[in-house]
């Protein structure tokens, strides 16, 4: 059985999307539990709607609001009775046959514990923006060669919508993952890769919105993601799951983005930013890169390459 946990906060204009697609799936053996973190929109009307429905085990609605989007995560899956976890965000929805797709695939290889699809993006108004998208139709692979590959300069796994796992080894992932505002799940999933293997799917069979009111938007404006992403690469250095040249590297791209758009940013976030990139312990990771002596070309470089990107 998968437990199906939609976590909800202020997401009430697209909540009867997201419950509609998730019970109508062509795999029906799941449980859904909705989880509402204390929403001030009508989010509790269009949920109680479906309190009597045969697959909702569970409504909870929070007498505080949480702090983060990963402490409901971490409620649900510890209220969940499923042997597979889906984290159905509750302003996304999918296609039919995602939990179909999903489950066979972890159900074909005994040590995988993580299973994904592709995800498009789409904006407030349903539109399509860009897809996520993956070289093959589907494949397995190792945990730790997949952190390496997708889970090192940035989270191949977009949303959460788009994947599910095993529960059974949530109980060695560590509750760091809640501290976090926005990355969470990008330590999450590195934890559960650390495990066994991650089956990915080819199929776009998700659906992400991405708006401005989101977490991710927020953090995304603010420049705040990248603290996050920095403490991301601090953790992946420390538990040797990259190297130090690979640390480098990451960090340096990381360094030279900032750079890029750091006057969109407020002064007291630039400051945060600059103390998150420069020290790291007793290493200062400005003289690095001016030891290295290419720092000013490197940057010039990048700099125009990422304008002409990002412009």
């Amino acid at each position: 059985m998968v437990s199906v946990i939609i976590p909800n906060y202020n997401h009430a204009p697209y909540l009867k999307q997201r419950i509609d697609s998730v019970l109508g799936q062509t795999y029906q053996d799941f449980e859904v539990i909705i989880l509402d973190d204390l929403s001030t929109d009508n989010s509790s009307e269009i949920i109680d709607e479906y309190k009597d429905h045969p697959k909702v085990s569970r409504i909870i609605y929070n007498e505080t609001n949480s702090g983060g989007p990963f402490n409901q995560w971490k409620k649900g899956i510890e209220l969940a009775q499923g042997k597979y976890i889906w984290i159905a965000e509750s302003d996304d929805w999918c296609e039919p046959d995602l939990l179909e797709t999903l489950v066979t695939g972890l159900e074909g290889n005994s040590n995988c514990v993580l299973a994904y699809a592709q995800t498009y993006v789409i904006n407030a108004d349903n539109e399509i923006q860009r897809a996520s998208s993956h070289p093959m139709p589907e494949e397995y692979i190792d945990g730790k060669t997949y952190i390496k590959n997708y889970l090192t300069g940035g989270c191949s796994i977009w949303n959460a919508s788009m994947a599910i796992f095993k529960k059974e080894y949530y109980q060695h992932v560590s509750p760091q993952f809640t501290t976090f505002k926005m990355s969470g799940d990008w330590l999450f999933y590195i934890e559960m890769a650390r495990q066994g293997d991650v089956y990915v799917s080819g199929k776009v069979l998700n659906y992400f919105r991405n708006h401005d009111k989101d977490v991710s938007g927020k953090m995304y404006v603010s420049g705040k993601n990248y603290i996050e992403e920095l403490q991301i690469l601090k953790i992946l250095k420390k538990e040797s799951l990259i190297s130090l040249k690979e640390y480098k590297r990451h960090l340096l791209d990381k360094y030279v983005r900032f750079t890029v758009f750091r006057n969109k940013f407020a002064h007291d976030v630039q400051h945060q930013v600059a103390q998150a990139f420069y020290t790291d312990g007793t290493t200062s990771y400005k003289g690095f890169l001016t030891v290295q002596g290419s720092l000013n070309l490197l940057t010039i470089k990048a700099r125009r390459r990422l304008k002409l990107i990002f412009k």
